[in-house]
């Protein structure tokens, strides 16, 4: 046998803990493991081949839970099995395929119990890209990327309405409905953030839409409140300032915690140098705020035609997975699934739908007004010709801010235009290309 790495990762103090049950999620990229347990616990991992398995030593650990219902299928894991090796319990899960484990353990957080992760990581072949690969031309006809956030999943299962109706199930399925919506319109491609029920952190999730150049962001949610009577949908964008309501700061605040729920812990948003980082990025996220709040307010009011509002204005908070400085985004609370008539309402298809053509609509209606350089969508507003978009500048605007509105470079902007440096003056007509 080849011994390949060990771990030790220690909680303190120690005591005697059960294992009460064993759970399974698959996401495209890993397995993950969760032992739920009856109490803190150490514990160390290693690697064995020939053949290839992952060993688990949990201290002074007995199991109780059942491992039969566990489906394996579409997993890199062949079969788990305890045994007992000195004091501890040994878990051994055997392999079918090489992986990567990152294993870690998570206290006792709200209603959720002790807990020890273990992610298994598919081995990737990275892949040199050639220049062509790389870049993509630009035909003046691209679709307009809608990235859909489905909130919460796998181990975080978010708010819990009457007869376990699991947020993270009802906005899946109201995500599901909107992507075949996107997909259906000329001119547009959704890109699901995640694909099924498995839990992506929070700043991946607003990355995932920043690789795939997405137009806008939208994260979809059914939240819940400490008063069962508070009802009615709600619109958020980002504040970088403070939240402007109560319930704003409360929902952020849950939302936010989700990542101690799905296991990363506390994420340090501010991973680069604070002075570089605050010049850099604050031209472009008051311009995608901005756009934020306006496609918000268009939204909103869509959704206002098929569900009670519970606010008639955007909301703002400092929702960690709106925190993308270049792509306009918004979160959309559907309703309380703590109010008993409301999960009623969104644990039906045709509330869903409702929900979903709205929330399209609101985001049509914004693009149709400003459609990205470049798009189809822009191109069909000009008659099908790529003549240039025009904005007139007013009070506030910059070559940054108009640049990152119509998703064009400010070289382009002032090629166009002839403009040799960054001066504009309020009442000025740009052309904005459209290729």
């Amino acid at each position: 046998m080849l011994f390949s790495a060990c771990i030790l990762f220690c909680c303190s103090p120690v005591l005697a803990a059960n294992i009460d049950s064993v759970r399974l999620w698959r996401a495209p990229d890993h397995t993950r493991l969760v032992f739920d347990l009856s109490g803190p616990v150490e514990h160390s991992v290693f690697q064995l081949k020939n053949p290839s398995r992952i060993v688990v030593d949990i201290g002074g650990t007995t199991s109780k839970a059942s491992i039969s219902s566990l489906d394996f299928s579409d997993t890199p894991i062949k079969q788990l099995r305890f045994g007992k090796h000195n004091k501890n319990l040994r878990v051994v899960l055997d392999l079918n395929s090489e992986v990567k484990p990152r294993t870690f353990v998570l206290l006792k957080h709200g209603d959720k119990q002790d807990r020890l992760v273990v992610d298994l990581y598919d081995a990737k072949t990275e892949t040199v890209k050639t220049v062509d690969q790389v870049v993509t031309v630009d035909t003046g006809r691209r679709d307009i990327i809608v990235a859909i956030d489905a909130g919460h999943g796998g181990e975080d299962p978010g708010a819990l309405g009457p007869r376990k109706i699991y947020e993270k199930d009802v906005v899946y399925k109201i995500s599901q409905q909107l992507e075949r919506m996107v997909n259906a319109e000329s001119g547009y491609k959704a890109n699901m953030v995640r694909t099924g029920d498995y839990y992506i952190p929070l700043r991946e999730r607003r990355n995932k839409a920043r690789k795939v150049r997405a137009d806008i962001f939208i994260s979809i949610h059914a939240d819940a409140f400490k008063n069962p009577k508070a009802r009615g949908a709600s619109v958020f964008a980002l504040s970088r300032r403070g939240a402007t309501s109560e319930t704003a700061r409360f929902l952020a605040s849950k939302e936010n915690e989700a990542d101690l729920i799905g296991g990363v812990g506390g994420v340090d948003l501010g991973t680069v140098d604070e002075t570089l980082a605050s010049v850099l990025v604050d031209l472009s996220m008051t311009a995608s705020l901005a756009n934020s709040l306006e496609v918000g307010d268009k939204v909103l009011k869509e959704i206002g035609g098929v569900t009670r509002l519970h606010k008639h204005q955007v909301e703002q908070a400092g929702f960690a997975v709106l925190k993308s400085p270049d792509v306009p985004s918004i979160l959309v609370e559907t309703g309380f699934i703590s109010n008993p008539a409301e999960a009623a309402k969104l644990n039906t298809f045709g509330h869903r739908k409702k929900l979903a053509q709205a929330i399209f609509k609101g985001v049509k209606s914004y693009f149709h007004e400003t459609p990205p350089a470049g798009s189809y969508v822009a191109w069909q507003k000009n008659g099908g010709a790529n003549t240039a978009v025009q904005h007139t500048i007013s009070r506030g605007d910059t070559l940054t801010a108009i640049a990152s509105r119509y998703n064009v470079s400010v070289a382009r902007i002032k090629a166009v235009n002839n403009l040799s440096g960054s001066h504009i003056k309020i009442g000025q007509v740009l052309r904005i290309p459209t290729s």
